[in-house]
């Protein structure tokens, strides 16, 4: 299941980011990688053909059998 922070459950109308989005990029991303900052967290990319192709960048950790979703937002100049 995924569990979505208050910043991004706040945050996902404005930036034109749906539930199916974020659910795409964390069950079949395109890419992933260690966040840099903190090695609990992992991105994953997805290219959303829906919104042009534009790349979904997830910020997101296990809780037991949860996925945490931390942020999520459109990862500027990258397309797939």
């Amino acid at each position: 299941m995924i569990k979505l922070s208050k910043h991004i459950a706040d945050e996902m109308g404005g930036r034109g980011i749906t539930l199916e989005y974020i659910e795409t990029a964390v069950s079949l991303p395109d890419r992933v990688a260690a966040d840099s900052s903190d090695p609990s967290l992992t991105r994953s990319y997805k290219s959303i053909a829906a919104f042009g192709g534009r790349m979904l960048r997830v910020v997101h950790r296990p809780e037991g059998a949860d996925i945490f979703v931390v942020t999520a937002h459109w990862d500027r100049g990258a397309r797939h």
